[in-house]
């Protein structure tokens, strides 16, 4: 006769221990069937749009076919046409995804529960990081706009709208606020979009100003044009 363990915290063999109590809170959720091919399926995409950017960037749109990009990335052009319909599709989802990750970066500077000047300042250094980032994507956009669909350049444009409004909020606030002055509000949320999308043009990964010392330059400009003038007050010492 077996004898039993004299730990009673011991699993008996051939049973699999539950986590219970923090361990149970804090185990990992194992992820289904489903949620699984949709990342494999979402990187997969990814990687495409990848190298159709990269391609578009150098070669330009009329310049580049499906066959060198699925040449680029290894696989048959039949493996293209598992995700994207067609060589415009991709370059749609190519112009947008510049605008959408900035957005995405300037709700999050937005959602900061800080003062205007704060959040101004994060928006541009967060922005301004996407648009370097992904400077290929907004190059392309900028480039091959005449390529797309007009109902594909009307969604693009809207979200470009819908960028500059949420700028022109933040301003407005800031105005209300005494830490802005800004003679017309639309035009400068306007021109600040528009410093910033511009700097895929004129930035070199290798090149006399580095990444972070780009995005501290425009946000110091960004600074002046809605600066009061007055000399800003020092912090209090506690």
């Amino acid at each position: 006769m077996a004898r039993r363990n004299g730990n009673p915290g011991t699993a008996r063999a051939g049973k699999a221990v539950r986590p219970t109590g923090t361990a149970a809170k804090h185990a990992p959720r194992k992820k289904s069937t489903g949620e699984l091919k949709n990342e494999v399926i979402a990187f997969k995409r990814r990687r495409i749009l990848e190298e159709a950017a990269h391609l578009f960037f150098h070669n330009g749109y009329e310049g580049t076919t499906l066959d060198s990009i699925a040449q680029q990335l290894q696989v048959t052009k039949p493996y293209l046409y598992s995700y994207f319909g067609n060589k415009s599709e991709i370059l749609f989802e190519v112009c947008q995804t510049g605008i959408r990750h900035s957005l995405a970066a300037l709700d999050e500077a937005l959602a900061l529960q800080v003062k205007p000047d704060v959040r101004l300042k994060a928006a541009v250094e967060k922005v301004a990081r996407i648009v370097i980032d992904r400077r290929e994507y907004v190059a392309v956009y900028q480039r091959e706009e005449k390529n797309l669909k007009p109902e594909e350049a009307r969604v693009i444009k809207n979200l470009r709208k819908a960028f500059d409004r949420r700028v022109g909020t933040l301003l407005a606030e800031g105005i209300e606020s005494g830490e802005f002055a800004v003679d017309d509000i639309s035009v400068t949320a306007t021109t600040i979009g528009g410093i910033i999308s511009w700097l895929p043009n004129w930035y070199l990964p290798n090149g006399r100003l580095s990444a972070s010392e780009v995005i501290t330059y425009t946000v110091k400009l960004v600074e002046r044009m809605v600066a009061t003038g007055k000399p800003r007050r020092p912090a209090q010492r506690r």
